[in-house]
């Protein structure tokens, strides 16, 4: 009976330590922060730093980024202070954005901001004190023995930081209810000088934000979304390249901005990689890890054990096949050739990659947020079905890669942030008009060129 009695505890201790998601919300601004080929001239045209190099290397950069004209961008870029940010416009920023979802998510989920046991926030390229987090506790009058969180600097994979720091505090406490919030700043963050690897991150960054309801209360599983199944964590910061690929700095006039190496592409994949060994085992059936060892090792065999005169029929494929145990891919929207490489490695079809190329396009790279604007894609479309499972992946400066697996709970089709417009996507085309209406810049010359007034 004692025997019995441990492994029934056992038991139910580690179902007291499962992590759900009972809702979440993603932020879509106001249509009056939307950034239209209009708009990006007029702003590009406001840096006295660039000339025209700079300007056919960012025309060549934002075509081929997989970004729309319905992105957003914060207010202090429409009043013309970008180069002169305050304190306070970043502060707002942030402001509109916890307001708008976090009420609009507990609301839904008919939680009380009082109820809220763990808050995490992740912002990166801010810190004010008070801290953003505790600005939080103070605009809903949390209680006052919450316990809360505050990340910076931690880059676009911080969201997976956060969920790992709330999946840690539910296996030591019960029954609780965990805020999980994930943004980015950017109004304090332009980067107005010339340095090309500097002024990329112009290009790809949005304005965007998620709140996330969480429980570890097995009387709530009913009414969950999601199931965390395992979560993994890369760090490569020991490395000194991949360190520096991905890294805030001054330039060479002392302008700040965040700067992004050529060696960046090789840092993620490095880091990936890394990390695919210890999530696949985990995530994979048993058939499948054993097909791929037999697979590798005929390969392997082949190379090394073919006899003089003896032809081979060509290379044997030894890739894993990641769908027999991943039904979703929710992949990190840090660019098109980000969704590009992580398809070519995981070997994705369109059908798998198209919640990214859509999200890129309709809403930029919002940085740690957006792995929930590529999942709320999914759930719009109707694709989530009770049972199947979801892989995120996001990538990180320090340089990071994080991934986790979600079962789905039951079946979902809300709309979330893509409600009123799904019927729209995936477009025609993905290709934007700004080579039809700056083309001519290709063809200028240096000597003799002059920025026109129109």
């Amino acid at each position: 009976l004692l025997v019995l009695l441990k492994i029934w505890k056992w038991v139910n201790d580690k179902r007291d330590q499962e992590c759900y998601i009972l809702d979440y919300q993603c932020y879509k601004p106001a249509d009056d922060r939307m950034v239209g080929t209009e708009f990006s001239g007029e702003v590009i045209k406001r840096n006295k730093n660039l000339g025209l190099n700079e300007y056919k290397f960012l025309l060549k950069a934002i075509v081929s980024s997989g970004i729309g004209e319905q992105t957003y961008a914060p207010r202090i870029m429409f009043s013309g202070r970008e180069e002169t940010p305050a304190l306070a416009d970043g502060i707002l920023e942030m402001e509109e954005f916890f307001q708008d979802s976090i009420g609009k998510l507990l609301s839904r989920a008919g939680v009380s901001p009082h109820e809220i046991d763990l808050l995490v926030v992740n912002v990166s390229m801010i810190t004010a004190p008070p801290c953003l987090s505790s600005r939080i506790i103070n605009h809903y009058k949390m209680r006052q023995d919450i316990k809360c969180f505050n990340l910076t600097g931690m880059g676009c994979s911080a969201s997976l930081i956060s969920l790992d720091i709330v999946r840690n505090v539910f296996k030591s406490y019960k029954n609780k209810y965990a805020l999980l919030v994930t943004s980015e700043s950017l109004s304090p963050n332009w980067y107005a000088g010339n340095d090309r690897s500097m002024i990329l991150a112009n290009c790809l960054f949005r304005s965007g934000g998620c709140a996330i309801l969480l429980t570890n209360n097995k009387s709530l599983k009913h009414r969950a979304m999601f199931k965390l199944k395992c979560l993994v964590r890369t760090h490569h910061g020991a490395r000194d390249e991949s360190y520096n690929c991905c890294i805030q700095r001054e330039d060479e006039i002392g302008k700040v901005g965040f700067y992004l190496g050529k060696n960046l592409p090789k840092a993620a994949t490095r880091s990936f990689v890394d990390n695919l060994r210890v999530i696949t085992p985990k995530i994979l059936p048993v058939t499948e890890l054993v097909r791929f060892m037999v697979v590798s090792l005929v390969k392997k065999w082949n190379r090394h054990g073919s006899t003089k005169g003896t032809t081979t029929q060509g290379p044997i494929k030894a890739g894993v096949n990641f769908k027999s145990g991943v039904d979703h891919f929710c992949i990190h929207t840090g660019g098109k050739a980000v969704i590009d490489g992580i398809g070519f490695s995981l070997d994705l079809t369109e059908y798998d990659l198209e919640p990214a190329r859509m999200t890129l396009h309709r809403f930029g790279n919002t940085s740690a947020s957006s792995l929930w604007y590529v999942l709320a894609y999914m759930e719009a479309k109707k694709r989530l079905k009770k049972g199947d499972k979801v892989l995120m992946i996001s990538f990180g400066a320090g340089f990071k890669c994080n991934s986790c697996l979600w079962e789905i709970v039951r079946d979902l089709e809300d709309g979330n942030v893509w409600k009123d417009e799904i019927q729209n996507y995936p477009p025609k085309t993905l290709v934007n008009p700004y080579m039809e209406k700056y083309g001519w810049i290709q063809d200028e010359d240096p000597s003799t060129f002059k920025i026109p007034e129109d």
